[in-house]
């Protein structure tokens, strides 16, 4: 079996997944992991905890899920990291920094950008169909991918999730989301877990919520840095869906990388 890696995996912590950091953690050894990455829904400070609290750990169970991270990297048979998935908003980059990185020693961040911030409201980017709302989200994603603090943006072909039809507008804003990730030299993730949730019907047949194949087109025709991942809610997906993504990417010519922080 072809040794591989994953660096987005979740645990219970999330509210939306099953599994402490040991039972994804033994799975993978089973499997011929060669890195494993915990990237669990980071939590907010206090004064903003109230955003996506029902998605999220708090900060005081953040510190348990750092001690369990730690715990499996004490002897074992492969590099094991700390991590945070994040949105963006720049209300939150000292957060970022100082927080998650400081005081909880996080060795890497990711940018899973779910949600436009409008005000003080924060819209799931699938459901919203304005295009001048996904105008926003585009620039809101380059901006947090500039921000220089996130080792690869997650499901970047996420606001095709909820059957968005591919067109001219949305074609422009993933373009401009790839030349910012060439630019910047940030890998992009094919995420397996897309493969996982509802197909949507298009002219061309039945498509994944994502990955997208036009997307994935345009990204290998600009020849962008990609990591291919599980984006792991239970323990058996933890290795699997990171193949399942290997094995798109592979469609469209994608090598991707194997150990995103060593390169």
């Amino acid at each position: 079996m072809t040794p591989i890696s994953n660096f987005h995996t979740h645990t219970y912590l999330c509210r939306h997944a099953i599994g402490h950091p040991s039972d994804y953690y033994k799975q993978a050894l089973k499997e011929g992991c060669t890195a494993l990455g915990f990237t669990d829904h980071c939590p907010f400070p206090n004064e903003l905890s109230a955003d996506w609290q029902e998605i999220r750990m708090t900060p005081k169970e953040a510190y348990g899920y750092a001690s369990e991270v730690r715990a499996l990297q004490e002897g074992s048979a492969f590099p094991v990291y700390l991590g945070f998935e994040c949105e963006w908003d720049k209300r939150f980059r000292s957060w970022y920094e100082d927080g998650l990185k400081g005081t909880y020693g996080a060795d890497y961040l990711i940018l899973g950008p779910h949600w436009v911030t409008n005000g003080d409201r924060h819209d799931y980017i699938p459901y919203e169909e304005d295009k001048s709302v996904l105008f926003k989200y585009t620039d809101q994603t380059i901006e947090g991918m500039r921000s220089g603090l996130f080792a690869f943006l997650a499901h970047p072909d996420l606001c095709m999730g909820h059957g968005r039809r591919w067109n001219s507008d949305v074609e422009s804003c993933m373009k401009a989301i790839i030349a910012a990730a060439k630019d910047l030299n940030l890998p992009l993730e094919v995420n397996g877990l897309g493969m996982h949730k509802e197909k949507w019907q298009t002219e061309k047949g039945l498509r994944y919520s994502y990955p997208v194949d036009e997307f994935w087109t345009l990204a290998a025709e600009a020849g962008v840095r990609v990591v291919c991942n599980a984006d792991a809610h239970d323990p058996m997906t933890v290795i699997s869906q990171a193949r399942e993504a290997r094995e798109y990417a592979a469609k469209f010519g994608i090598t991707p990388i194997e150990n995103v922080l060593l390169t």
